[in-house]
């Protein structure tokens, strides 16, 4: 008899034990329905994607989405600033409930991310003056003995790293350090996507932004914590509709002058 009331209790306590873990284990969704406010995770110093305006306010195609993601959802919009660096840790510690920051999908990142499907596409690519010779083929021959400006850690610092040795590379902290070193002569080219390389010349009339060398197209995906499964499928859910709305093609055309045709995750 004692030993039955023994497994009993095992029994019983186990069952606690999974149900509080169930509980401790929150569905972010209903938590920010149950909050009325979204944090959303936007970079500040990567135009057009995310930038301070004359206003000092925070502009740009992912402000627009974040705003149209909670107009839809019901709630408050909560803009959280972050770097280039800082973006997946902020969402892992849960300083923030989305990251919408011009996010590419890698393998290494989605072993800490989930990625929702994309939202915009773009071209990844080494731009300089019309002078410098353009690449023929996929390999980067062209840039061989030239310094390339580019934010450290990023997805064009590690492929340039890794396929073109013969480049000298000059890492900055950020986006907007690298693109000024080319800008004041300090690089004969710098790395970046095709819609920063685009503001870049709109901003600097006479200064010449050049693609010189495609490295691959890049889309961008709006990212989660892994497990919050039930949030990633409304944030694709919404996607979806505000493309088939004309929403997003309409933010698309507002931010980098053309309506896009997206890929599939």
């Amino acid at each position: 008899m004692r030993k039955w009331k023994s497994l009993f209790t095992i029994a019983a306590t186990a069952v606690a034990v999974l149900a509080t873990s169930s509980l401790a284990r929150a569905d972010k969704l209903q938590d920010v329905l149950g909050a009325g406010k979204l944090r959303v995770g936007i970079l500040t110093d990567a135009a057009p994607w995310g930038f301070k305006d004359d206003k000092g306010e925070i502009a740009g195609l992912d402000a627009d989405l974040a705003k149209l993601i909670a107009g839809d959802m019901g709630v408050k919009l909560e803009l959280v600033p972050v770097t280039g660096a800082a973006r997946i840790p902020s969402l892992l510690s849960d300083k923030i409930d989305l990251l919408i920051a011009g996010l590419g999908a890698t393998p290494e990142r989605a072993q800490q991310v989930m990625f929702s499907q994309p939202y915009a596409v773009v071209n990844l690519g080494v731009y300089g003056a019309k002078s410098l010779a353009s690449a023929t083929g996929k390999k980067p021959d062209n840039l061989e003995g030239r310094t390339v400006a580019v934010a450290k850690g990023t997805t064009l610092d590690v492929w340039l790293t890794d396929n073109a040795p013969k480049v000298k590379l000059v890492r900055f902290e950020d986006t907007p350090a690298a693109i000024a070193a080319y800008l004041a002569g300090q690089a004969d080219s710098f790395a970046e996507n095709s819609a920063i390389a685009i503001k870049v010349q709109e901003q600097n009339p006479t200064k010449e932004v050049e693609l010189k060398f495609l490295i691959r197209q890049s889309p961008a995906h709006i990212g989660v914590r892994q497990g919050e499964q039930n949030l990633l499928n409304w944030i694709n859910t919404d996607i979806f509709t505000n493309k088939l709305n004309g929403k997003l093609g309409a933010l698309q055309l507002k931010w980098f002058k053309e309506e896009q045709t997206l890929p599939t995750l």
